[in-house]
């Protein structure tokens, strides 16, 4: 990564830079395409190790759940996929994620730029306090888009299964939709800036079990164009969406660092895992 950087100016087709996943190139069902990867990643706060030595190769174009315990570094490990933990005055990484195999936290790499190519969806939705379509087309032009932001905003909320909801009142708040309708428009928000993955960290735990049907729904519609890891306590919901999931516990050294214990086909981690605490946790039994 030394002689390669990702900068806010550089676009899609420059292919002096990274070389993004293309949503139409077709996949080789004889051959797994990794859209990134951390290795041997450590992530400290201060003196406290928060996760400890984590290597796992995230597939194209699929679901990756990420379950555990609480306090088990999961949220931690998702927000080093696009350097959110860089907020945290003292947080420190050590290892690296690679994307196109370039390494995200060398020196030269914009965080900035990261986190246009790896979106993120919170718990909590959060539509900024603008209309509904302007939602859509502030974050798309504060990232440089300089297209038909009519067609942009459309389009994006027809990829998050909104627009046909608000396509009537566009000029409406975003705060005036309701919980489901406010996290699938951070989710348009979020594609909006054509992201090559999507980070979502436990997105329905504040969402009645309708709406939540609605973004597991959308989930299996965005995997066809976008990688998509998801943090989730909800080992039914895990088991409903992912295509893999890697199990997360804390270390058994006494120093309570997170640390990955299995990963593997999400069929496999439920019915046969390799590992006891899988086998507890997944079933209800751990604790």
């Amino acid at each position: 990564m030394s002689n390669s950087t990702l900068s806010t100016t550089s676009t899609m087709t420059d292919s002096t830079r990274l070389k993004p996943l293309s949503a139409t190139t077709a996949v080789d069902t004889e051959r797994t395409e990794t859209a990134i990867e951390a290795r041997h990643l450590n992530i400290f706060y201060g003196a406290f190790k928060a996760i400890h030595d984590v290597s796992m190769a995230v597939e194209a174009r699929k679901i990756t759940a990420i379950i555990g315990p609480s306090g088990c570094g999961k949220s931690t490990l998702l927000r080093a996929f696009n350097r959110m933990n860089d907020f945290v005055p003292t947080a420190r990484v050590e290892g690296e994620i690679s994307l196109h195999g370039h390494n995200l936290y060398a020196a030269s790499v914009d965080p900035v730029e990261v986190r246009r190519r790896v979106g993120m969806v919170f718990q909590k939705p959060n539509p900024f306090p603008k209309s509904i379509y302007e939602n859509i087309a502030w974050a798309a032009r504060l990232n440089g888009y300089r297209g038909d932001m009519d067609r942009l905003v459309e389009d994006s909320l027809r990829s998050a299964a909104l627009w046909d909801e608000v396509k009537d009142k566009l000029k409406q708040s975003g705060l005036s939709l309701s919980g489901g309708q406010q996290q699938r428009l951070c989710i348009a928000r979020t594609i909006a800036i054509r992201p090559e993955i999507i980070l979502m960290d436990e997105p329905c735990s504040a969402l009645d079990p309708i709406a939540t049907i609605k973004i597991e729904e959308l989930m299996q519609e965005l995997k066809k164009q976008y990688t998509i890891i998801i943090v989730t306590h909800n080992m039914q919901q895990a088991a409903r969406v992912s295509d893999r999931t890697a199990m997360m516990m804390l270390t058994e050294d006494g120093k309570r660092s997170g640390t990955l214990i299995e990963f593997d086909d999400t069929n496999v981690i439920f019915t046969r895992p390799k590992d006891k605490r899988t086998e507890d946790y997944v079933s209800g039994r751990f604790g």
